[in-house]
Formats: structure tokens, C-alpha cells, sequence
């Protein structure tokens, strides 16, 4: 940070512990102001609306108004306000929308103070301020070699995400729940949460259906019978 200048901060954590951790561990870093904190998405507006504040440290999972929407809000809002994400959680379902909402910066809970100084700096000057470990990850996303697919229909059947057409394909592959949360670098429980989701709207009551549905549908080809 340039000397004598101080950052202003607003923390958002529904977790009090963890809030006032992170609250404590900025109070110590040299140039920071912590002017505000809040309990979730909607008081993190409403505060920085209120304060104006340079920076806000989001977590993304939080009551009522969760980190993306708040930072949507923010950052359409309040554009002279940074978001810097502060989250458990740096799998693609996670990353991906709060970059797009808007958000600058994106760490992990794991990050020490001399990383969270570095984002905020790196925000505040108008650069990405981004872990080590998410620059990666945004590098191996986008130097992916890209799937093969059967062309789908224009639109998906039965009001299906584009995410979870994705994830009956590599159902359909054969894959296991596991399996598929690696190809697509994200948790086993999201994973679940799209087929769950998948199979109630299809009305799907096991794998074996969901095969099927995605073969005559067109979003997945049957394997091909070997030449004898």
C-alpha cells in the first residue's frame, strides 16, 4: 500500500467467529481500517451504501443474500467499491459466478495476512487480486482441451440447465458421482444436487432412465458396437 494512505473495509461472514477473526487479523495489517461487518449479503449492501467502504472481504455462502448476489448488487450499485472474495470454497460453481458478478479479487479462508493485503492492493489499483491456487485453476479452465459432444438441441428438454445437461452427459459416459465432480472441478454434493435436480425435472428415477432420456434426447450418443 502506498504509505499514509489507508484502505477502508467492510467484512461480510455469517459465521461470528470467522467474522471477527478476519475483523481482529485486518485490525493488525498496516493500512487497513476495518469501518464495518455484516452478518450477510443484504447488511453488506446496506453498509456499503451507508460507508462507502474501498473494499468488502464477501464470503459466498450466506443467509438471506448470498455473496454473488450481494456482489452483483455492489458492483452495479456502488462501483466505487471493490469486492474481494473470502471463501471456504474455490470449485467452479463457486468461482466462476462471483467473477462474473462482478467480483476483483478471490481468496480462499486459508489465505494469511500478507495475501489478503496483496489483493487488496491489488484491487484497489485496479488489478485481479487473485490466489496463487484460483489463478490456476482460471489457467487450467481455460487451456482445457474442449469435450467432444453430440450437438444439442437449441433448447435443453424439460427446462434443464446447460450445467445439467453437462452432467447427464458423463452419466451417461458411465461415470460415477465422484468421477464427474473431477472432470468438472467441482464438490461431490453439487454433483448430487444436479442429478437430483436433473432427475425431477426429466421425472427420472435412476441412472439407468437418465441414460436413456439423454440418448433420445440427443444430448449423449450410445456407444459404438465394436466391428467384428
Amino acid at each position: 500500500m502506498t504509505s499514509g494512505t489507508v484502505t477502508r473495509v467492510v467484512v461480510a461472514d455469517d459465521q461470528t467467529v470467522v467474522r471477527e477473526g478476519i475483523v481482529m487479523l485486518l485490525g493488525l495489517l498496516p493500512g487497513i481500517e476495518v469501518i464495518g461487518s455484516a452478518a450477510d449479503g443484504e447488511e453488506a449492501v446496506r453498509l456499503v451504501a451507508e460507508l462507502a467502504p474501498d473494499v468488502v472481504l464477501m464470503d459466498l455462502r450466506m443467509p438471506r443474500c448470498d455473496g454473488v448476489e450481494a456482489t452483483r448488487r455492489i458492483c452495479a450499485g456502488h462501483p466505487g467499491t471493490q469486492v474481494v472474495v473470502l471463501t471456504t470454497y474455490a470449485d467452479d460453481d463457486s468461482l466462476f459466478p462471483a467473477l462474473q458478478a462482478g467480483a476483483r479479487g478471490y481468496l480462499t479462508k486459508d489465505a494469511d495476512g500478507d495475501e489478503i493485503v496483496r489483493a487488496i492492493d491489488d484491487v484497489i489499483s485496479g488489478e485481479a487480486g487473485l490466489s496463487p491456487r484460483i489463478q490456476r485453476r482460471l489457467l487450467e479452465r481455460f487451456t482445457e482441451p474442449v469435450r467432444t459432444a453430440p450437438q444439442s438441441p437449441a433448447e435443453p428438454p424439460d427446462g434443464l440447465t446447460a450445467r445439467e445437461v453437462e452432467v447427464l452427459r458423463l452419466v451417461a459416459e458411465g461415470q460415477s458421482n465422484p468421477e464427474i465432480a473431477r472432470t468438472l472441478h467441482v464438490s461431490t454434493a453439487t454433483v448430487k444436487t444436479h442429478i437430483n435436480n436433473l432427475f425431477a425435472k426429466a421425472g427420472l428415477r435412476d441412472r439407468a432412465q437418465a441414460i436413456h432420456y439423454a440418448y433420445r434426447h440427443g444430448l449423449a450418443r450410445p456407444p459404438q458396437k465394436p466391428v467384428t
